[in-house]
Parts: structure tokens; C-alpha cells; sequence
């Protein structure tokens, strides 16, 4: 397809800006490390919000949202969104701790929970594990996503297209080498409103062409091809697609619905944040920023960015009947070649380069982070300055850039290794959850249970091929974590817990609890646990009924939409009233009893008679607060919640 000269203005526009904007911080990134890698721990929610969006918005991700529509309908869907019920654990009950741990990486925060040399080897190999060998597969993997679109797009050859795609990947190593985290979210924001104005754009002009007839013509024709390709939810109790709606048998809907989100480790949706998540949360200035900039992620994620994909994917289904198996994702990209006017193919191939630039940058950044910081820094030249650390960093950035561009000239041959690595982290990711609220879990927890699923899958993978057999996904998944919980519970008990001098600076500096006391259990701590768990379960709700009633809308199904209006300003209603008992914004309220909910969630408390009649009904008046001194102060503390 040709481009004309306004598609290449526009295009060489994009980059110079791009390039230009994350140079300009490259002063500010060069401070110190913390500057570098977190921005200084300054930034703005909202900023911090945006980026995370951005970065899992990669060049493939509207592909593969076509592919998934093509295949299972609107339902199939399911298939990512229901991670949000990790994601929104993530927001509530560990945002904050992140931000107040203080520490630079993920990987660091192993040796503030931790102790002794197991704690250094984890950290030293979480950070060779995560930062090189997870981060240039993904790497890898949106390289190849690029050139397949440049392929198909431009009739490239896969040679010139890797070219082009290495071209892109140089620009944005240059401006996140020079940059650091803050210039890089920056231009996450820019080239996310850049990406979602492309794809909007784009479903417009799909669907008001005359071979599909707008929104009408899409339901009418879709309807008498496929019955249920609209519907929202997917047939529970039948293993396979009825009428391409996804089929999930009761064992499957167990594992997605109610395994996989808390279970196994997946990038950009960690069992209680980790990643370039974490790296967010740990660079805004406040706790709140810290659940706010995550709130704002996990809203966005799911409600902001599907439905134009999924519009495209819908009308591709029409247009392109006879994709091969295995082709359904190339509809998306035949839609842009044969649909968008003049100038409008040149913002949608930025779009595209924006989505692919935000998410490799972030991926060099942070891994980055784990070479310098977690293994340079930690175990090579511990006192150096912060001009060396800086160069350091910046020569890192690189070479992580030439190792994706290797790996992804081989990325079929490791593409299986890809899936049984993502297997292999089932059943890790409760460890993960539970190292930040339970003191009993110690290092050697960590490393059973790292170990015992790589080992299980390695079984499955042998029983597979001895028998001639194949273990469908969602038993895998689920055996292979009820395996890994055994053996970590079990190795968790048989081993010390970590000692005092560990356990007590980590309860003061991460959970407020003032005397260090881990063991806690007082009516204080686990009303505040309460809250929160309100506050996750209410913003589920609000995001679903967000996420569905956008859709009813689009499709024109008024009547169900409004419905869902009421569900979500309730959901919110809920949300806001628990947020503020939470102490996440505003200050709690004094009388306890004005809302009748507030006494369901305050019952069973683990107190003791006496202490549940002093706390009700002697309330200490005399404890006043002293006024905030920094950002972070005027977060209550665990402890500080009556």
C-alpha cells in the first residue's frame, strides 16, 4: 500500500516529537539512579496511570483482540478480562505498601523481606529471570508483532521489515537510554492518546462503509452468520464454541474465573503488582498516587481501549470470511489497508508505532533497573557514584536492546518455551499476595514455590509425550497450583520464619503498625482489611458494569445499557463510601453506625470482650493527629483506623 506525502508528514512528525520530548528530561533522569529508573518518586497519579495503560498496549494488542473475536465472539474476551479481579487486589491492597517500601525494584524488595544469602540468591536471579530472560522474550515477541503489520501493510519482505522494526526499537532505546522512567511515561501519554484517536478512527470508518452499513448493518449481517458472536458471556458447561461464543466447561470457567487471576504470574498483571506496574506505583509521590494512578490503570485497561478493537474485529468477520486459520488477526490490518483515507493511514501506522515504542521502552527501562540496581549495584561495585550508576544504566538499556533483536530473529524456536514458561508460574503467585499480609511466609517459600511449578509442568510436558496425550490448559493449570501450594505450605511450616530484625522495620515501614508487632491481629487491622476488600469488590462491579454498558450502547441496546448506568452509579456510590473508610481520600468518619453495611463488615472481629467495649464505646478523644509533613503522612496507618 502506498502512503502519500501528508501520511509521511505525519508519520516524521510523530517521531521527532516523540524523540524530541523524552530527550528534554534527559537533564532531570541524570540526577541518580532513583531519578532515573523512578522519576524521582514525584509523579503525578494521573501520569503514572496513563503509562501503565499505554505500556500494555502493544502493536499486537489490537490484533490479537481481532483474532480472539474472530474465533469466540465478543465472550472471548474473557480470556484477559478476567485478570481484573487481580488487578483491582493489586490496586487496594498493595498499591500503597509499594510505594512505601522505598525499595527501587521489585527484585529489592526480596532483601527488605527476607534475610540472609537465600534472600540474595533470589533477588540476584529474580533479576536475571525477570529482567533478561522474561523481558526480551516480550520484547521479542511485540518485535515480531510489528513486523508481521509491516508485512502485510507495506508488502515487505520479512527481512526489510525486521529493518524497519529495528529502526523503530533504536529510536526508542535512544530516548528512554537518555530519558529515563519519567521521559519515557511522558511519551506514554502522548503516543496512547495518539494510539486510541487511531483506533477510533478507524472502527468509525469500518463500520460506515457501505459493505458494512453502520452499527445496524453490522448486527444484521453478524447475526445472520454468527447468532451469538455479540453475546458478552461466555457458555458455561460445554467445552467448545456455540455459535462462536467461547465455550468454557465447568473445570475451564474454575480455572479462568477463579484460579488464574490470583494463581500464576503473567507480565503487566502480577499477583500483588510486580513489574513495570510496580515500577509505576513505586514512582509517585504519595501512597494515594500510588492507589489512584493504579485505579485509574485498571479502568482504563479494561473500559478505555477494547471497544474499538473489538468493533473492527466484528466488522472484519464480514469482510473477511475466507482468513485461514491461524490469519483471523490480519483482518484488523486489511481493514487499515483498505478502508482509511488519505492522512488517515499514516496516523494509524503512528498509532501502531506508538503502541510498540510505549511498550518497549518501558520494557528496556525496568529491566534495566533489575541488571543495575539488583545485580550490578548489589553484588559488583556497591559504592560507586551516581554519575557511573547512570552510565551504567544507559549501557544496559542497550544491550537489552540488541539481545531483543537477536531473540526475536529466533522467536519461533523459543515460542513453545514461551508457553511453558507462562505454565510454569501457576501457583506462585499466592506466595506473592501473601508475603506482604502474613509473616509466616519466609524465603524459602518464595523459592518452593518458583521451583515446584517449573518442575510439575516439566511432569505434565512428560507424561504428554510418553503417552501420546494432551493435558488441556485449564486441568494443567489448575493441578499444577494445588501442587505448588502443597509443596510450598509444606516447606513454609517445615522452615523458620524470618527473624525479628526482618519482620519488624518491614511491618513499621510498609503497614504504618507503629511497634512493629507482625503478629497483630486487633480489631484495628482487620477492619481496615475490610474496607478494603469492600472497596475491591465494589470497583469490580463498577469497571464490568462500565466495560458492558459502553458495548450495550455502541450496539444500540439502549435498554440494557441504562440498567447498567444504575449498576455502575451504585457500584460507585459503594466505592467512594468504602474508599473514604479506608482512608484512601478524605478523613473517616466519626460515627460508625450511619451506614448498615459498615456493621456486616465489622462483624467477627478478633477481639476479645473487654477490648471490643473499650473500642466502641470509650473511644480515646485525647488522640489527635499531628499535621502531615509529607505526602505520605496524611495516609492513615493501619494502626492509626478506629
Amino acid at each position: 500500500m502506498e502512503l502519500t506525502s501528508l501520511d509521511w508528514a505525519i508519520i516524521i512528525g510523530f517521531l521527532v516529537l516523540i524523540l524530541g520530548v523524552g530527550i528534554s528530561y534527559t537533564r532531570q533522569a541524570s540526577k541518580d539512579m532513583e531519578s532515573f529508573f523512578l522519576g524521582g518518586r514525584n509523579m503525578h497519579w494521573l501520569l503514572a496511570g496513563i503509562s501503565m495503560v499505554a505500556t500494555t498496549f502493544a502493536a499486537d494488542t489490537p490484533l490479537a483482540v481481532a483474532e480472539i473475536v474472530s474465533g469466540d465472539g465478543i465472550s472471548g474476551n474473557w480470556l484477559w478480562w478476567n485478570f481484573l479481579a487481580g488487578g483491582m487486589l493489586t490496586t487496594f491492597f498493595f498499591a500503597r505498601l509499594w510505594q512505601r517500601s522505598g525499595v527501587l525494584t521489585e527484585v529489592e524488595l526480596i532483601e527488605l523481606r527476607y534475610a540472609g544469602k537465600p534472600a540474595q540468591f533470589l533477588r540476584g536471579f529474580k533479576a536475571i529471570y525477570l529482567g533478561v530472560l522474561m523481558n526480551v522474550i516480550v520484547i521479542a515477541w511485540v518485535n515480531v508483532a510489528l513486523q508481521s503489520l509491516l508485512v502485510v501493510f507495506f508488502d515487505l519482505s520479512e527481512t526489510t521489515a525486521l529493518l524497519y522494526t529495528a529502526a523503530a526499537m533504536v529510536l526508542a532505546a535512544t530516548y528512554a537510554s537518555f530519558s529515563g522512567l519519567i521521559g519515557v511515561a511522558v511519551t506514554d501519554a502522548i503516543q496512547f492518546v495518539v494510539a486510541m484517536i487511531g483506533c477510533v478512527a478507524l472502527a468509525y470508518f469500518v463500520v460506515n462503509a457501505p459493505e458494512i452499513g453502520g452499527i445496524a448493518g453490522l448486527k444484521e449481517q453478524l447475526e445472520n452468520q454468527n447468532p451469538n458472536i455479540l453475546n458478552f458471556l461466555p457458555s458455561i458447561g460445554t467445552g467448545e464454541s456455540v455459535g462462536t461464543t467461547l465455550g468454557l466447561t465447568f473445570v475451564g470457567f474454575m480455572a479462568y474465573a477463579g484460579c488464574q487471576w490470583w494463581a500464576c504470574w503473567y507480565p503487566g498483571a502480577e499477583p500483588g503488582g510486580g513489574g513495570y506496574i510496580a515500577q509505576r506505583m513505586m514512582s509517585t509521590r504519595s501512597d494515594k498516587d500510588a492507589v489512584y494512578a493504579t485505579l485509574f490503570f485498571q479502568i482504563a485497561h479494561y473500559c478505555i481501549r477494547p471497544w474499538a478493537w473489538i468493533i473492527v474485529g466484528l466488522a472484519a468477520v464480514i469482510l473477511y470470511p475466507d482468513l485461514a486459520n491461524g490469519d483471523e488477526k490480519l483482518g484488523y490490518v486489511y481493514a487499515m489497508r483498505d478502508f482509511l483515507p488519505e492522512g488517515w493511514r499514516g496516523l494509524l501506522l503512528v498509532a501502531f508505532l506508538a503502541a510498540y515504542m510505549s511498550t518497549i521502552s518501558t520494557q528496556l527501562n525496568w529491566g534495566a533497573g533489575y541488571l543495575v540496581n539488583d545485580v550490578y549495584k548489589r553484588f559488583w561495585m556497591k559504592d560507586g557514584e551516581a554519575k557511573h550508576y547512570i552510565t551504567v544504566s544507559r549501557l544496559s538499556t542497550i544491550l537489552l536492546m540488541i539481545l531483543g533483536l537477536i531473540i526475536s530473529t529466533q522467536i519461533q524456536s523459543i515460542s513453545g518455551a514461551w508457553s511453558f514458561i507462562i505454565k510454569a508460574g501457576a501457583g506462585l503467585g499466592l506466595v506473592l499476595i501473601l508475603r506482604w499480609y502474613w509473616w509466616r511466609i519466609n524465603v524459602w517459600s518464595e523459592i518452593s514455590a518458583t521451583i515446584a511449578p517449573f518442575f510439575f509442568t516439566g511432569l505434565i510436558w512428560w507424561y504428554e509425550q510418553h503417552y501420546a496425550t494432551r493435558v488441556d490448559l485449564p486441568i494443567a493449570l489448575i493441578i499444577t497450583t494445588l501442587f505448588t501450594t502443597c509443596i510450598w505450605l509444606s516447606v513454609t511450616f517445615l522452615t523458620k520464619p524470618e527473624p525479628d530484625r526482618i519482620l519488624v522495620p518491614f511491618w513499621k515501614k510498609v503497614h504504618g503498625v507503629e511497634d512493629g508487632n507482625y503478629k497483630t491481629n486487633t480489631g484495628k487491622f482487620s477492619k481496615n482489611i475490610k474496607y478494603l476488600a469492600a472497596c475491591w469488590l465494589s470497583a469490580i462491579v463498577l469497571t464490568y458494569s462500565i466495560l458492558f454498558l459502553t458495548g450495550k450502547f455502541l450496539l444500540q441496546e439502549y435498554g440494557t445499557g441504562f440498567s447498567l448506568v444504575l449498576l455502575a452509579l451504585l457500584s460507585l456510590y459503594f466505592l467512594n463510601y468504602y474508599i473514604k473508610k479506608a482512608g484512601l481520600i478524605g478523613k473517616e468518619e466519626e460515627d460508625d453506625s450511619a451506614f448498615f453495611l459498615e456493621n456486616i463488615l465489622d462483624a467477627g472481629l478478633d477481639l476479645s470482650v473487654e477490648e471490643s467495649t473499650e473500642l466502641e464505646l470509650k473511644p480515646n478523644k485525647e488522640d489527635k493527629k499531628e499535621p502531615p509533613v509529607n505526602p505520605n503522612d496524611d495516609f492513615p496507618n493501619l494502626g492509626d483506623l478506629d
